[in-house]
């Protein structure tokens, strides 16, 4: 093919490539059971959710666009039927709201879209690169790295969180257990372990266990939601374990006891593991270190040798 016709070419299938997915992406599709359900919770929803946007619209034009963009993305994700479990439960975990974020994502992808051909300006007043459709794919580009970039810290933050709430999980089962060779039953050891502490990891637990009152539900059944909603095996499994001996004070304290010991086993485990990861790099660091020394005293030797 000509070169001349190669550029308009790719430039026409970059923008019909474009605007299919938009189209795409604003067609409903054939949305689940859950997605209809989910749907139908958000609309319950957002009449309390209109009001805060309208309270929140106060502080800055900037919330009050976030607002309303964060909203249209979330509408778009229930119509597509995208529910992004994962994503939602790590959200859960760092207490942050799915509207947000999704505001974050269309934002930060919209301003890479503006970056990259910012950079092919700087780049081109330098000297290097003339070809028009460099800007195209930088903005491309930028715009999906952008896009993605608050899910990579999300994940991050989240794993940090679900570790530490792991530790706490493993000392809550031991005041449990402790609360419960003192007499009380479990409903109250479960609640009094939860008032020890004001941490975040124990204050998510002690809500859980006063939604469970209001509610009408077991408290254990309430540690098992909360696990569902952020991710959490241990609090499902631990659910799952009070639910068949929760009649029986006895195998409670044992369940409860063996459950917290096989948690510390497993954090050790982990610390361990890590420290070992640790080592072996500073291992490999050390080694490319001693190399690049033996090639800066050998390099003047093997120089002369080839010279001659």
């Amino acid at each position: 093919m000509n070169s001349t016709l190669t550029l308009p070419v790719l430039v026409g299938a970059v923008l019909g490539l474009g605007i299919y997915a938009l189209i795409r992406a604003l067609m409903p599709a054939k949305r689940s059971a859950v997605a209809q359900v989910a749907r139908i919770d958000a609309m319950r929803a957002r009449g309390a959710a209109y009001e805060s946007a309208h309270r929140t619209s106060d502080a800055g034009r900037l919330d009050s666009v976030r607002a309303r963009v964060g909203r249209r993305v979330a509408e778009l994700y229930l119509q597509q039927g995208w529910e992004q479990r994962s994503l939602r439960a790590d959200l859960a975990v760092l207490d942050r709201s799915w509207e947000n974020f999704l505001a974050t994502k269309v934002l930060l992808g919209a301003a890479g879209l503006f970056f990259g051909p910012l950079m092919f300006a700087v780049v081109w007043t330098l000297g290097f690169g003339r070809s028009p459709a460099i800007p195209v794919w930088l903005a491309l580009l930028f715009a999906v790295v952008f896009f993605f970039l608050p899910d990579l810290e999300v994940r991050r933050d989240a794993a940090e969180k679900r570790r530490d709430l792991r530790r706490v999980i493993g000392a809550y089962l031991d005041l449990v257990s402790m609360s419960l060779a003192g007499g009380r039953g479990l409903p109250e050891a479960l609640m009094a372990a939860a008032e020890v502490s004001d941490g975040w990891a124990t204050q998510r637990i002690r809500n859980a266990l006063a939604d469970a009152r209001i509610t009408g539900i077991s408290q254990w059944q309430a540690l098992g939601s909360l696990g569902e909603e952020i991710g959490v095996e241990e609090l499902k499994d631990l659910s799952a374990s009070l639910a068949l001996v929760a009649d029986d004070g006895a195998k409670v304290r044992e369940s409860l006891a063996s459950r917290a010991e096989t948690m510390r086993h497993r954090e050790l485990a982990e610390i361990e593991g890590s420290a070992g990861e640790k080592s072996q790099s500073m291992l490999v660091a050390q080694l490319l270190l001693c190399a690049g020394f033996l090639v800066f005293l050998i390099f003047p030797a093997a120089m002369r040798v080839f010279q001659v």
